[in-house]
């Protein structure tokens, strides 16, 4: 696992990024206008495998997913084969008179050492190089490595870092049992982290990256079936029971400090919202009603916590200050409102809804506002949980007929699908960006 989550990635930049990106991108206008991006191809010596290849072929879809780039077709290109990749050994009026706005430019090495890999990028416009980085990866790494690239050239455009690195958590029947899976955020590099339970369900990362709560259905030494909390450890394989009282230890969410951990418990003979240290176990109750109190999220602050309740009659999403103090009740449309997504930025809460007869993602403010549907008569969508960026949802959907994952954005604009033939995916959970 440690090679799994580990890259040995080294930046070496002869220009560093400005404190403000030199153009100011705005993440959420894709749909008006995209950015016109040359990369021609990035020439490479003893590359028998293409890995260099890849990593270009990596960052580019990445950037083009993102919404704000659309790259030409090299046909397009006149440069001569002889130009160079640095500033004044080649003619920026070959890219800006074809219309290109930006230029990425490249050459890469792969040896017994690894890849290495020395990009330019520049804005054709105002004939200015924005930054110039030299990267060494091992060879197995080429697709984390052209993420990398990736992130970075979003960054220094937006000032927004992508997703792009980042890893996605969730739950498949694949092999016929409910097991814990993590993954690349575009659906590459799959691993199983749990082999043990016959049903485990509702992951969770650790602000850090570097563990998973879980729960799981277990049997006692009386044989006695229990939902008990587990945390995986990544860097070293080590599964920990967090808690095993009585009834239900799940939907675990951790706070934004990483010290604790809000859930739902049943062992006081009723779903309530928790707050529980994980190094002690010692547990706060937050919520104390007649209805069922479920699906806790942290606002990004840690001064809030969104979740789930049916004591007004149906399930509603609900907000309640970190001590319980100060419920607020945000939904009242449809029939079934459910597992309530924080974004980041703390500016909107996602969540799936059930209406005429399906359920549907939506997003809306922090205060129960501005509700906006992002799916429609595509099937049953559910599990809705943001990006690191804020931008990108991720959620199960059934549209296919097997659940699988997708990607959409909060512009509606992008409705990707990140896996395929993997049984029944569920319950992802997006990690933060490494």
């Amino acid at each position: 696992m440690k090679k799994y989550f580990l890259l040995l990635l080294t930046l070496a930049s002869s220009l560093a990024f400005a404190d403000e990106p030199l153009l100011k991108i705005a993440v959420g206008d894709a749909r008006t206008r995209k950015s016109i991006v040359a990369f021609p191809t990035v020439t490479a010596t003893n590359d028998m495998e293409g890995r260099v290849r890849s990593v270009r072929e990596v960052a580019t879809e990445d950037l083009a997913f993102s919404g704000l780039f659309e790259f030409m077709n090299p046909t397009a290109f006149i440069e001569q084969g002889n130009a160079g990749i640095t500033a004044g050994s080649f003619k920026m009026t070959d890219w800006s008179s074809i219309g290109a706005e930006f230029l990425l430019k490249g050459k890469g090495s792969v040896s017994a050492n690894g890849i290495e890999l020395e990009m330019h990028l520049y804005s054709t416009t105002s004939n200015k190089e924005i930054f110039a980085k030299k990267y060494h990866a091992s060879t197995d790494t080429s697709r984390k490595l052209g993420h990398t690239l990736a992130d970075d050239v979003l960054f220094a455009l937006s000032g927004k870092k992508g997703p792009f690195t980042s890893k996605i958590a969730f739950v498949s029947d694949k092999t016929g049992k409910k097991e814990v899976y993590v993954m690349d955020y575009d659906g590459y590099n799959i691993v199983k982290v749990t082999s043990h339970f016959a049903h485990a369900m509702a992951p969770a990362w650790s602000r850090d990256g570097h563990k998973i709560a879980f729960t799981a259905i277990t049997r006692d030494q009386h044989n006695i079936r229990n939902h008990n909390l587990f945390m995986y450890d990544l860097p070293s394989g080590k599964i920990n029971m967090i808690s095993n009282r009585n009834g239900i230890n799940s939907g675990a969410n951790f706070s934004p400090d990483g010290k604790r951990i809000a859930l739902t418990m049943s062992f006081p003979g009723n779903p309530e919202i928790f707050v529980m240290d994980p190094v002690t176990k010692v547990a706060q109750r937050l919520t104390n009603s007649y209805g069922l109190d479920v699906d806790p999220s942290w606002s990004p602050d840690g001064n809030s916590i969104a979740f789930v309740s049916d004591r007004a009659g149906r399930p509603m999403i609900y907000k309640m200050d970190a001590n319980g103090a100060n419920v607020t009740r945000l939904t009242f449309a449809g029939d079934y409102n459910a597992t309530p997504s924080w974004s980041p930025q703390g500016n909107k809460i996602a969540f799936a809804g059930w209406d005429a007869g399906k359920f549907d993602i939506f997003i809306m403010s922090p205060d129960g506002s501005s509700i906006e549907r992002l799916t429609k008569n595509m099937g049953d969508n559910e599990d809705p949980d943001f990006a690191p960026d804020g931008y990108f949802l991720v959620y199960s959907s059934n549209r296919k007929g097997k659940r699988n994952l997708y990607i959409t954005n909060i512009d509606n604009t992008v409705h990707r699908q990140i896996t395929s033939d993997y049984g029944n995916c569920e319950a992802p959970k997006w990690g933060p960006a490494n």
